[in-house]
């Protein structure tokens, strides 16, 4: 079991390892390019070099990229669509140069539910076809806002075995996610049915990492507000998920909120306390 946080790419990733080491982390999540835009620049050699060797020196592992927040693999917009794998494309090749066994994508949002997971099977095919690496793509689940796919496991499923390429494919479990579109971590008892869910339809052997990710809003809201670690709706059902056997081998980032390091040492702390329970 290893903990770590996303860290911030501001001012270059030769940053990175720093701000790791300042909050305590084993492992670490990162984006390779502004998440906000379609635009990028190449990534610098220097700059790649020194931030590979300082996780290496600091055994920080494993290195998990995600994808930025604008695309959509199931959106009937051709032009988004196209952007969209586009966008795959390079996050896998990025991925790769930055030594990151693992690329996470936001299953997508469409209103004809068929359609949009056909789409993003098309789609992710495509990728794989045109990058040719060993980055395993895993697909975050999702709360349930609007019209977004992949807030029940079985959709998860139904896409991962469409792509019918199982050995590029996994998982990540957030679980502010898994409850906000309706899975129960509140107990010890809710915990072990989810998970036990969880392994009926994706399996757990699918699942790489965790997002650990207290909920601002309640159990079914469907409303996507991640919050501070025991300090939210899911509350000491956090502790229930952290000491579950199933999961003790995985990795756990969190995505709590934060304005300052302080709010990170806070989290960070309490994890290792409720671990420690």
């Amino acid at each position: 079991m290893k903990f770590g946080f996303h860290i911030s790419i501001s001012g270059g990733f030769k940053h990175v390892v720093e701000r790791a080491l300042e909050r305590g982390c084993e492992t670490i999540q990162i984006f390779s390019r502004n998440p906000r835009g379609w635009k990028y620049n190449p990534l610098d050699s220097k700059d790649i070099e020194t931030f590979k060797t300082g996780i290496k020196k600091e055994s920080i592992s494993p290195l998990f990229v995600h994808m930025p927040y604008l695309p959509n693999l199931a959106s009937i917009k051709s032009t988004l669509y196209k952007q969209s794998v586009d966008s795959l494309i390079e996050d896998l090749r990025r991925s790769k140069i930055l030594g990151a066994p693992f690329l996470i994508m936001h299953v997508g949002s469409a209103e004809d539910r068929e359609r949009g997971k056909r789409q993003m099977i098309t789609g992710i095919r495509e990728a794989f076809t045109r990058v040719n690496n060993d980055v395993i793509l895993l697909l975050e689940n999702t709360a349930g806002s609007g019209n977004e796919l992949g807030f029940r496991f079985e959709e998860i499923k139904e896409i991962i075995d469409g792509v019918d390429l199982p050995e590029k494919m996994g998982i990540v479990l957030d679980t502010a996610h898994a409850f906000e579109a309706g899975y129960d971590f509140t107990t010890k008892e809710a915990v072990s049915d989810t998970i036990k869910e969880l392994e009926k339809t994706i399996g757990l052997k699918n699942i790489y990492l965790i997002h650990l990710n207290d909920s601002k809003t309640k159990l079914g809201s469907r409303s996507d507000r991640h919050w501070h670690i025991a300090k939210g709706e899911i509350g000491e059902g956090m502790a229930y998920i952290l000491n579950h056997p199933s999961l003790q081998h995985l990795p756990f980032i969190m995505e709590t909120p934060r304005t300052n390091l302080k709010e990170d040492k806070m989290n960070m702390k309490m994890v290792k306390n409720l671990t420690k329970e």
